[in-house]
């Protein structure tokens, strides 16, 4: 996903997304420990993704901190 896609989810979605990056981390690590996992670099693209939406959470939450 893009960071522009990313920002235009509201906080519920954002870690629904992150849920599911997860579980699809964990599942890509499990075929890759068993050898069957078809394109290894989509652990890394993954792994990026749940860095990209963690980022606009964090950034979220310390503009909402800022704001009276």
């Amino acid at each position: 996903m893009k960071a522009k896609e990313i920002k235009e989810l509201s906080t519920v979605e954002l870690n629904d997304k992150l849920r599911q990056l997860k579980a699809e981390l964990f599942n890509l690590r499990f075929q890759h420990a068993i050898n069957q996992l078809d394109n290894p670099m989509r652990i890394a693209a993954v792994k990026k993704d749940i860095a990209r939406v963690k980022t606009i959470m964090r950034d979220i939450e310390l503009h909402e901190s800022v704001q009276p």
